[in-house]
């Protein structure tokens, strides 16, 4: 799929419009610099920012100033130096025109950082000096704005992070509390266990066991209650046949 054709137009965005003329520009040096080498051509690049940063390239074999003054040899000009009016008149003119036009610009600039700054103000007049006041509060109010903004931004970030450490906290307490409670409940295990231990060595030997037919509340005290002891159950011997004994004896009789 191909790449969609872009609309050539200024970018609105700050951020976009530098990032596209950071990219373009290593682009269109790396182009440059190619074409010098691979046709053997005498270039000069003069690249301004919207910044005012300069960016140049040259090919090796020349200086850009070199370069220059055969661009102004080759096209018949020459600069104008000061006020200096000589050559060309039509471009000459034009010079003298563009430069006035910065100087004058260059010195309202001045005038109006010092205004800014509080500093000779007194050949201002009131309607100026008024104009003045409101462009400052209105510069004040925008300060206070982000001012406000950014302490708004901070004490969210801190209830953030209050809110994440109370949790933290009351996870690390439960855990605490936790493993407390299984440590007491360990220990009173094992404080039972060693109290049946003692129970069971200060009992006598036949207490611990019970015998048959008694119940376990009901133990014999000693060896000789023991042999006294009838058994409950009981078996008297019969006869295998009843009608023996009538027979023996009816044998003796005879």
């Amino acid at each position: 799929m191909g790449r969609g054709k872009i609309e050539v137009k200024r970018i609105e965005s700050n951020t976009s419009r530098q990032v596209t003329f950071s990219k373009r520009r290593a682009g269109l040096m790396k182009k440059t610099h190619e074409l010098s080498v691979l046709c053997d051509a005498q270039i000069g690049l003069i690249v301004f920012s919207s910044k005012g940063k300069l960016t140049e390239y040259c090919t090796p074999q020349l200086s850009m100033k070199q370069m220059i003054d055969r661009y102004v040899q080759t096209k018949g000009i020459s600069f104008p130096d000061g006020n200096d009016r000589t050559g060309p008149a039509p471009y000459n003119d034009q010079m003298y025109k563009e430069l006035t036009q910065m100087k004058r610009q260059t010195l309202n600039l001045q005038l109006t950082l010092q205004r800014y700054k509080g500093d000779d103000l007194s050949s201002v007049q009131f309607e100026e000096l008024r104009q003045l006041e409101q462009q400052l509060e209105h510069s004040v109010d925008k300060v206070r704005a982000r001012k406000f903004q950014l302490l708004h931004e901070q004490l969210e970030n801190l209830k953030k992070t209050e809110s994440l450490l109370e949790k933290e906290n009351q996870e690390m307490y439960q855990w605490l509390m936790g493993s407390q409670i299984q440590k007491q409940a360990e220990i009173d295990h094992n404080q039972e266990a060693m109290k049946e231990l003692r129970l069971m060595e200060q009992q006598p030997l036949l207490n611990q066991f019970p015998f048959f037919g008694d119940d376990i509340g009901e133990q014999p005290s000693s060896v000789l209650q023991l042999a006294t002891m009838q058994h409950p159950h009981s078996y008297r011997l019969q006869p295998t046949h009843p009608n023996l004994q009538d027979h023996f004896g009816a044998t003796v009789r005879t």
